[in-house]
Formats: structure tokens, C-alpha cells, sequence
């Protein structure tokens, strides 16, 4: 079975420009993921950290994390297709999240760029959700 956690925003550091932004096309987006193995004595599991900034000119306006985590027994054989469609459901949450969220800000009409899935080394995460004896941490 594969269970996952509530999505948390553990970082929203958003700083409101001194003037205001005329040429919004201006504002730049990075969203970036990074991946972790969770394991203990029972189940095994993986947790995604997605990152998203805006910056105008050198200034960041907005810095934000959303960590999202799935715990799957450990007989449970996750394939290329499954982690892909679970990386996809994580970020999707991490876009509803900024979407909900970025109404008080000067980004209130701006998107979060896209999960770029071209970038994701699904053959170097695979590894982390193989099942084992031992428990790893």
C-alpha cells in the first residue's frame, strides 16, 4: 500500500518590491525538485522537496519549499511509470498550494513555471524505494 502525507509549505518568504513592477514578463521562475529515501522498520518511502522562486532583476521576490512524502510498504514494487505519476501528484499539490497562496502578493497573475520532467532522473531515484533488510534511515 502507498500512503502519502499532507503537503507542507515549510518555507514562504516573500518580499514586496520597493517600486512596482512594470514589465512583468521581467519576473523570472525557477521550480526545482530534490528527493529523498525515507525508510524505518516498517516501510520504506520517499520525499519530494519542491523549490520555487521569483526574482526580478537580482531581487527574489518570493522563496518557497512544499515537501510532500509517500510511505509504501516495503513488498510494494514501485516502477518508472508509478514514481513518475507520484512526482507529478506532488507537484501538482505544490502548484495548488502557490496558487491558493500567491493572491497577496505582486504575483497574483503569474504562473509557476512547469515540473520540467525531461530533468528527472527517474533511474537514479528508483534505487532509493528498492526493498531491503536492513534499515537504512
Amino acid at each position: 500500500m502507498i500512503e502519502q502525507t499532507v503537503l507542507e509549505i515549510s518555507k514562504w518568504d516573500y518580499n514586496e518590491p520597493s517600486e512596482p513592477i512594470e514589465d512583468r514578463e521581467r519576473i523570472l521562475n525557477f521550480t526545482s525538485l530534490d528527493v529523498q529515501k525515507k525508510r524505518n522498520s516498517q516501510k520504506k518511502g520517499l520525499a519530494c522537496r519542491f523549490t520555487g522562486q521569483f526574482v526580478f532583476e537580482e531581487a527574489v521576490l518570493l522563496e518557497f519549499v512544499g515537501e510532500h512524502s509517500y510511505v509504501i510498504d516495503f513488498h510494494e514494487v514501485i516502477d518508472k511509470n508509478e514514481l513518475l505519476r507520484m512526482i507529478r501528484n506532488s507537484f501538482t499539490m505544490f502548484y495548488e498550494k502557490f496558487e491558493f497562496m500567491k493572491h497577496t502578493t505582486v504575483l497574483k497573475d503569474r504562473e509557476l513555471s512547469p515540473l520540467n520532467e525531461s530533468l528527472i532522473d527517474l533511474d537514479a531515484i528508483l534505487p532509493l524505494l528498492e526493498s531491503t533488510d536492513s534499515v537504512l534511515g
